[in-house]
C-alpha cells in the first residue's frame, strides 16, 4: 500500500532518473541533503515514489546545478521554498545573484568564441590561398619566423 497517491500518479526512482537525467545515487543524495521541497513518499516496502511535483522540482534543480549554482545555494533555495510564502525577497535575491553569475559566464564564453572564430577565419583564409605549411607550428623543431598574435 502507498503512503500517498497511487502507482499511476507516482514514479519510481529509476523512472525519475530517466526523466531528470540524474542517476539514482544522485537522487538519493538530493534527498539526503535536503534538496527536495518535500518528503518523498514511500511504499509499504519502503520504495521511493515521486510525485509529478518532485520531478518538476528536480528538473529545476538540474538546470540550476548545470548553470553552476553552488550546492549550498541550491540547498538554501530548497529550504526557502519548503518554508512557503513570506520569503520571496530572499529567493529572488538568491536567484538574481545566480543569474548575474550565469550572465558573466555567458560573456566569458562569448569572448572565447570570438577568439576561436578569429582563429578559424585565419586558418580558413590561409588554406584558401593555398599556403598550407606557412603557419607557425608550435610542435615543429624548426621555426622560420616567430609567431604573430594575429596570424598563428
Amino acid at each position: 500500500m502507498e503512503t500517498t497517491g497511487t502507482r499511476a500518479e507516482t514514479l519510481g526512482i529509476g523512472e525519475v532518473a530517466e526523466r531528470t537525467g540524474l542517476g539514482v545515487h544522485a537522487l538519493r543524495f538530493y534527498e539526503r541533503e535536503g534538496l527536495l521541497v518535500g518528503p518523498v513518499a514511500r511504499t509499504s516496502a519502503g520504495r521511493r515514489r515521486y510525485a509529478p511535483v518532485d520531478v518538476e522540482w528536480l528538473s529545476i534543480c538540474v538546470r540550476l546545478r548545470e548553470s553552476g549554482m553552488p550546492l549550498a545555494d541550491l540547498k538554501r533555495f530548497a529550504e526557502l521554498v519548503r518554508h512557503g510564502p513570506g520569503n520571496e525577497v530572499e529567493r529572488l535575491r538568491l536567484l538574481d545573484v545566480h543569474r548575474q553569475r550565469v550572465e558573466e559566464q555567458i560573456q566569458a564564453l562569448e569572448e572565447c568564441r570570438s577568439v576561436i572564430a578569429r582563429k578559424v577565419d585565419v586558418y580558413a583564409e590561409h588554406l584558401a590561398r593555398g599556403a598550407a605549411g606557412g603557419l607557425w607550428d608550435p610542435t615543429s623543431t624548426s621555426r622560420p619566423d616567430p609567431p604573430r598574435p594575429s596570424g598563428g
